[in-house]
């Protein structure tokens, strides 16, 4: 089962701070409710359930990070939001 959704409904699995896409591939890592991708550049910022890209928050960065990749998912997509803000740039 998904435990966040990106703005359009991909599911995407999270394990501690880590977030990894439906075929497992490592995507992100949460930094308290921003995430960035393993080279450290912003993906997105968690609202509720939903994992959004928000071009005002994109100048932030962090620190690069070893991709960990995980087993992929079975899991459904959910409905799309009308939060404001992007699909985050995430491989599904």
């Amino acid at each position: 089962m998904a435990d966040l959704y990106t703005r359009d409904g991909r599911p995407l699995r999270r394990s501690g701070d880590d977030l990894f896409a439906r075929p497992g591939a490592h995507v992100a890592r949460l930094r308290g409710d921003k995430a960035y991708s393993p080279s450290g550049e912003y993906v997105g910022t968690v609202v509720g359930n939903r994992l959004v890209y928000r071009s005002t928050e994109s100048a932030g960065i962090s620190s690069p990070f070893a991709e960990s990749p995980r087993v992929g998912s079975a899991s459904a997509n959910a409905v799309g939001s009308a939060l404001m803000g992007d699909e985050p740039p995430i491989p599904d």
